[in-house]
């Protein structure tokens, strides 16, 4: 039997080419992102299928029922800026995409793993998981809080055959980062060619952006049979950043 994988975010960046690594190995792919065009784009590349939904609308998701063997939670936007000028609407808008809508979907689609005995729920987290940097306090606290989602996940998961696990990349080239670039620069006071080497690569010990095909990798591993005793952990993809 084919096993379905659902990929919030897979319209484009990590997300995208997570969908396009997951459909190579064999799993029915659908697509998910509030970007219809996007998700209509990748879907037809990998002979999936699309889910238009805002997943900020987390209301909208109380009721939801996923039949899905694999979850990655992935989708996520960013915004830059010191906490006493942090907008608190941008704060609620950031837990809302990238924490509460992880867990309701989780707790949406457990139940047919369960009933299946097997299921794997990859958390695309981040270094920022693991790690805090300035001015980003919305990002970095819904990050720390997908971490504790995905240890009660696997925790619970455990004597159903389904697994919980974080991947967790430093800066990778996708739109998302690149946003950020001008942002960086104006709030730290240099020029954005400087951002990428002297504010995103400075903790790095490989002084290069993350490509998303490499997340990918490590997403598919995380979802295969082989991973089966993997689960409750936080792969750092990061380049030695979290190494010290």
């Amino acid at each position: 039997m084919t096993r379905t994988a659902l990929v919030t975010g897979g319209g484009s960046g990590i997300g995208a080419a997570v969908a396009r690594r997951l459909a190579g190995d064999g799993l029915r792919v659908v697509v998910a992102d509030r970007d219809e065009a996007a998700a209509g784009a990748v879907a037809e590349e990998v002979g999936g299928e699309t889910w238009v939904v805002d997943l900020a609308d987390t209301a909208a998701l109380e009721d939801l029922r996923l039949e899905c063997d694999v979850l990655v939670n992935n989708a996520g936007v960013q915004r830059v800026a010191p906490i006493e000028e942090f907008d608190p609407a941008d704060f609620r808008l950031i837990q809302r995409l990238m924490l509460e809508s992880p867990f309701l979907l989780v707790r949406a689609a457990l139940p047919y793993m369960y009933a299946n005995g097997w299921g794997r729920v990859v958390n695309i987290s981040s270094a920022h998981g693991l790690r805090a940097s300035e001015f980003k306090v919305a990002y970095v606290a819904a990050k720390h809080g997908m971490e504790g989602l995905s240890k009660v996940t696997a925790l619970e998961g455990a004597p159903h055959g389904v697994t919980s696990n974080c991947v967790n990349p430093g800066y990778v080239r996708t739109p998302l980062v690149e946003k950020q670039v001008a942002d960086q620069a104006r709030t730290h006071g240099i020029p954005e060619d400087e951002v990428v080497e002297k504010i995103m690569l400075t903790r790095a010990a490989v002084k290069r952006l993350v490509e998303p095909e490499e997340v990918a990798g490590l997403v598919s591993y995380l979802a295969s049979d082989a991973a089966a005793m993997v689960t409750g952990t936080s792969y750092t993809i990061d380049g030695g950043w979290t190494a010290q």
